[in-house]
């Protein structure tokens, strides 16, 4: 795939610039466009239990959100710095920030120490391909100083910074992610309910997501690098996924990391319990076999999430509504509006 296939135009008004409760809507009010081979259609979040059939299975992300950006102090100054992916007790993935606007790199070095938030921290290396992202090695666990100074990750496009709650899903279980896992954001109780009275089950898996905010720059994306990141798919939801294939209910994969989760367990003719690393950067000329249906917000211009989706449905389909998404003033990002995207009728 060409990266020209995953970049459109959209006006920077288009950003959600705070949470819908911000802006006197529920989580589950937000706009839903529905994609069918034939059509794209415009809904509320709320309508969806009345979009999926009775025998369905939506598999969501239980992985909840770190408070990941921390104040850094090198011999340069104050700068950001947000945690992405733990490889140990004291090992992890960040991406050090001038600012929450302004992205690296920065002038830090393999050996170069600095203190992040009370512990002292050292660069060990670049990630191979993402010079913006650095391996820390961190004298002491960095877990208390999350807590007590941590800032939910966000960038520009987000006017001030919000409680760490606004960037938990209803699902949130298992504490993880650098960033909000958040295509799940707009469910609600009362969706969960009337989910479960049309009769469509919810099954968990868990992927930590890291940072998001590194798009594909190289020409062919299959060539962008991924980083691993932890994910778990248990016996308990493949067993609740052969219940629904075996009656002929459709998989709902809720989000992006979600489909990575489950395609990352396919074997080769079924998803299997597994837990580990995944680095599958799904993309088209891989087959998709693991789900029906994605539910998923909207995503940048070449970002990798774009390939997964024309992966999934195809680039034609993906710009027909991804246009008709711009054209009717959707908004963009974490807490913007959601995408209903159906393989087939």
């Amino acid at each position: 795939m060409r990266r020209e296939e995953i970049l459109f135009d959209r006006p920077e008004d288009l950003s959600a610039r705070a949470p819908p409760e911000e802006r006197g809507l529920a989580r589950d009010e937000v706009r839903l466009l529905v994609s069918t081979p034939e059509e794209d259609r415009h809904r509320r979040f709320r309508d969806l239990p009345d979009l999926l059939t009775p025998g369905d299975l939506l598999v969501v992300n239980e992985s909840a959100t770190l408070p990941a950006a921390l104040e850094g102090r090198g011999t340069f100054g104050a700068f950001r710095v947000h945690l992405s992916t733990r490889y140990g007790e004291r090992l992890w993935l960040a991406e050090p920030r001038w600012s929450s606007e302004r992205p690296g790199p920065l002038p830090l070095a393999p050996g170069d120490a600095f203190d992040l938030a009370g512990v002292r921290a050292r660069v060990v290396g670049e990630f191979p391909g993402q010079p913006r992202l650095l391996f820390l090695a961190l004298a002491a666990p960095i877990d208390a100083a999350v807590r007590a100074a941590g800032r939910p990750i966000h960038y520009a496009y987000v006017a001030r910074d919000y409680p760490l709650e606004r960037y938990q899903t209803v699902f949130a279980r298992v504490e993880g992610s650098a960033e909000m896992p958040s295509a799940a954001r707009p469910f609600s109780a009362r969706v969960v309910r009337a989910l479960a009275a049309r009769g469509i089950a919810i099954a968990p898996i868990v992927l930590h997501t890291g940072v998001s905010s590194l798009e594909v720059t190289c020409e062919r994306v299959e060539d962008a690098p991924m980083y691993p990141e932890p994910f778990a798919v248990p016996a308990s939801t493949v067993a609740a996924i052969e219940r629904t294939r075996g009656r002929g209910g459709r998989v709902v994969a809720v989000g992006t990391s979600v489909v990575r989760a489950l395609e990352s367990a396919w074997d080769g003719e079924r998803v299997r319990p597994v837990r580990g690393f995944t680095r599958l950067f799904v993309r088209p000329g891989r087959p998709v076999r693991s789900f029906d249906a994605l539910l998923t917000g909207l995503h940048d211009s070449a970002s990798s999430h774009l390939a997964l989706l024309g992966a999934f449905v195809g680039a034609p389909r993906l710009r027909r509504a991804y246009r008709t998404a711009v054209d009717a003033g959707y908004l963009w990002h974490e807490f913007g509006d959601s995408h209903l995207l159906v393989r087939a009728s």
